[in-house]
C-alpha cells in the first residue's frame, strides 16, 4: 500500500524535553486553507455590508434632518404669510370703510360687475368732485359752531325712508329673547341698500359703529335735538359735516342687533328719546297715503 504524502508537526516541551510528533495530511491542511480563506472573504462581505448600511443609515439620518428642518421652515414662512393675509385683510377693510366714509367708493359693501369694468384712474370730474369733497370733510370741524345759524329746516318734518312702522315706539316684547323692553324709537321697513335721508337741518355728530345699532348715523340739530339713523348697510356722510333736511346720509341695512333689515330712526331731545310719532305726522302731507295709515293715532 503506497504511502500517502503528509506534514509532520513537532511538538517540544520546554521543561522536560520531551518531542512529540503529529502527523498532518495534505487534505487538512488544504481543507484549514480553503476554510480559512471562505471565512475570511465571509468577514469581509459582512464588515462591506456593514459599512454599507452604516453610510446609508448616515445619509438617511441627514436627509431626514434636512426635511425636518425644510419643514420647520415651511410651518414658520405659512405662519408668517397667514399673518400678512390678516393684515392685508384687515387693511382692505379699513380702506373700504374709509373709501365710503369719504366718499372715494359708492354704497354698499359688495362690489358689483359694472363697478369692476370701470377704468383704473379716476376720470378728470371723478377726481374734482372727489377733492371737493374731501376739502368739505376737512373744513367742516372749523365751522361746526357757526353752522346751526345757517339752517332753516331744524324741525325733523320727514320721513327718513319710504316704508311703513314694522315695530313702534315705547314698550315692546324683544324680538330676539323674547323679554320686555323699551323701544326708543320705529322700525321702518325698507330692504337693503334703501336711501335714508336726513329728516332735519343739521351737523352730522356720529357717523361710525353703535354697538347695538350697529353703523349709526346722529345728526344734532341743534337745542339738544337729534335723530338716529341706525343699523344702516353704508355711510354716505362723515361726522362733523353739515347737511341739509333731504340729503342723503347712508342707507339702510342689517348691522347691529337685528333680525331683518330695516331702518331704526329717533329723535331724542337732551339725549333723551322721544315719541317720532309727532314729527312724522307733521310730514304726513310730503308721504303717500298709505303711509298714515300706519301710525297709530
Amino acid at each position: 500500500m503506497p504511502r500517502q504524502p503528509y506534514f509532520v508537526v513537532v511538538l517540544a516541551h520546554s521543561l522536560h524535553g520531551r518531542l512529540r510528533r503529529i502527523h498532518v495530511s495534505h487534505k487538512v491542511i488544504y481543507a484549514v486553507v480553503v476554510i480559512a480563506l471562505l471565512g475570511g472573504f465571509g468577514t469581509f462581505g459582512l464588515l462591506a455590508s456593514y459599512l454599507r448600511m452604516t453610510l446609508k443609515v448616515a445619509g438617511y439620518n441627514s436627509l431626514r434632518n434636512e426635511v425636518n428642518a425644510l419643514r420647520a421652515r415651511y410651518h414658520e414662512l405659512q405662519k408668517v404669510t397667514n399673518q400678512k393675509d390678516e393684515q392685508l385683510a384687515s387693511l382692505q377693510i379699513f380702506a373700504n370703510e374709509v373709501s365710503v366714509a369719504y366718499g372715494v367708493k359708492g354704497a354698499g359693501s359688495e362690489v358689483d360687475t359694472a363697478a369692476e369694468l370701470k377704468p383704473l384712474n379716476p376720470s378728470y370730474r371723478e377726481s374734482l368732485e372727489q377733492y371737493n369733497f374731501l376739502q368739505s370733510a376737512s373744513i367742516a370741524p372749523y365751522f361746526h359752531m357757526y353752522a346751526h345759524q345757517w339752517q332753516t329746516n331744524i324741525r325733523p318734518t320727514l320721513w327718513p325712508v319710504n316704508g311703513r312702522i314694522m315695530s313702534p315706539f315705547g314698550g315692546r316684547t324683544d324680538p330676539l329673547n323674547g323679554e320686555g323692553a323699551m323701544h326708543t324709537g320705529v322700525d321702518l321697513a325698507a330692504s337693503m341698500g334703501t336711501p335714508v335721508h336726513a329728516t332735519a337741518d343739521g351737523i352730522v355728530v356720529h357717523a361710525s359703529w353703535g354697538g347695538q345699532y350697529g353703523n349709526l348715523v346722529v345728526i344734532d340739530h341743534g337745542n339738544g335735538l337729534q335723530t338716529y339713523y341706525a343699523h344702516l348697510s353704508a355711510f354716505s356722510v362723515i361726522e362733523g359735516q353739515e347737511v341739509r333736511r333731504g340729503e342723503l346720509v347712508g342707507h339702510s341695512g342689517a348691522t347691529g342687533r337685528v333680525t331683518a333689515p330695516h331702518l331704526h330712526y329717533e329723535v331724542r331731545i337732551g339725549g333723551t328719546p322721544v315719541n317720532p310719532y309727532k314729527y312724522l305726522a307733521d310730514s304726513l302731507i310730503e308721504q303717500p297715503q298709505n303711509v298714515a295709515k300706519d301710525l297709530p293715532f
